[in-house]
């Protein structure tokens, strides 16, 4: 598979000759690395000599390659074969499985998100759900590919996942068929009071184009006047940075959307509105934004955007803090390194490592049961291991609602539930547009 273009900013091998190779031929490299390579080899050596089995020569360079870069951060990877060709159908917004985004925890596999409208999101798994057991089989402990690939096969079949839940006293199965999925990127539907509400489940190619497509379909259905809008950003893992600026240009006049700033002079970029759709296509409307702990990367991106220029109203729960972005280098036709090569930074000049973005008003998702106890155990990118550490001191105190200010979040999930609301969040944003005739948010800066 050829990797076009040659890099690729994400908001997310062949082998290498790391061995057998002569210390001058290091030196001519970095002669400050020498020692150290010399020492990889004598490991190399004495391995190769000693071990109680036979070792292949393969597997012990892929460790090698995968030990220094699990060393820097979470986000750096070796990819080759199907783990390349993932990445590149997730860009392409083409995904085969059981459509969920996961990660490593301790040796566990944790569930950062189950993409919307994928078979697991239907057979109900969750955002911070640890996956123990596949088909009755103990997954703990292997490698977050190697369980992977255990998940995949062929559409159709079924598989058997043991969850273990916050907030849930025992582990419980859920049976997930597979499916070749054709995720929707965009959907829309027109609310009560041409109220128009859009939901982006991730940042793959042409999301822009097609956010900018369902604005001008939910202005048709509304008879030409849109009195809000309401972009959805839960659960979004995010995608493609260029998407991100893409959607933010669709409301900003100008200004500033997002800069990214690495080691490199030429990662050192500043990302301007008014380069695709020159003016808000909206032209005014009050617009929120509604993000969670699931929404990352690139769905930051656009919300500290909007936030920082006072374009929209944020609501939600606090995001889940990837400032980061990543490069994918070729190395072969059929491997690369997907390394971090920037922080990025919203326009007041936040930087969102860690901490997210904080929203403007905190909306719990009090039709959720499990709320409270799984509130304790909320993955961030702050819990993952060898994260990026942030340049600031953080203050993880957030907004609060004075609970007493609106009846509204003293509601139980039951009570919810009879009123035929299941999903608060998104039920307290539309009730925020269709009661507001402007949106206001507090002043941009810098809120570190």
């Amino acid at each position: 598979m050829k990797i076009a273009p040659l890099m690729r900013s994400i908001a997310l091998v062949t082998s290498v000759a790391l061995l057998p190779v002569a210390t001058a031929g290091l030196a001519q490299v970095d002669g400050r690395a020498a020692p150290q390579f010399g020492k990889l080899y004598a490991v190399y050596q004495r391995i190769k000599a000693n071990y109680v089995e036979p070792v292949d020569d393969e597997k012990l360079v892929r460790g090698a390659i995968d030990g220094m870069l699990a060393a820097l951060d979470p986000h750096s990877a070796y990819l080759d074969g199907s783990d390349l060709q993932r990445l590149e159908t997730m860009i392409d917004g083409n995904y085969q499985g059981l459509g969920l985004s996961v990660t490593m925890d301790d040796q566990a596999v944790k569930v950062i998100s189950p993409f919307r409208g994928s078979p697991a999101e239907k057979a109900g798994v969750k955002a911070g759900d640890f996956i123990t057991h596949l088909d009755g089989k103990l997954i703990y402990g292997l490698e977050l590919d190697e369980a992977v690939a255990k998940m995949r096969g062929p559409a159709g079949t079924q598989i058997r996942l043991t969850i273990f839940r916050a907030g849930r006293d025992e582990p419980f199965d859920v049976t997930v068929t597979r499916g070749v999925i054709e995720l929707e990127p965009v959907t829309s539907k027109l609310e009560a009071g041409n109220i128009g509400l859009i939901t982006v489940n991730e940042f793959s190619r042409d999301v822009g184009a097609d956010v900018k497509n369902e604005i001008q379909n939910l202005r048709r259905q509304a008879g030409g006047t849109l009195k809000g809008l309401l972009l959805d950003l839960r659960s979004n893992p995010g995608g493609s940075l260029d998407e991100a600026v893409a959607l933010s240009d669709l409301f900003l006049d100008s200004g500033q959307i997002v800069s990214q700033r690495g080691r490199v002079q030429r990662e050192n970029i500043y990302y301007d509105a008014e380069k695709v759709y020159r003016g808000d296509v909206v032209k005014g409307v009050p617009i929120v934004v509604l993000i969670d702990a699931g929404s990352a990367s690139a769905s930051e991106i656009v919300a500290g955007a909007l936030q920082d220029h006072r374009r929209a109203l944020v609501m939600g729960e606090t995001s889940f803090g990837k400032g980061s972005v990543q490069t994918l280098l070729p190395l072969t036709r059929d491997s690369a390194l997907k390394i971090t090569t920037a922080r990025y930074y919203t326009p007041s000049g936040r930087s969102v490592q860690e901490g997210g973005i904080e929203p403007d008003i905190t909306v719990p998702q009090l039709s959720d049961p499990d709320r409270a106890k799984r509130a304790k155990l909320r993955y961030r990118e702050s819990d993952l291991r060898g994260h990026l550490v942030n340049e600031v001191d953080l203050d993880d105190k957030q907004l609060q609602i004075d609970k007493n200010a609106d009846p509204r979040f003293s509601a139980t999930p039951e009570e919810l539930k009879a009123k035929g609301i299941e999903d608060f969040q998104l039920y307290y944003a539309l009730e925020t547009l269709r009661r507001a005739d402007s949106v206001t948010v507090r002043p941009a800066g810098k809120r570190n």
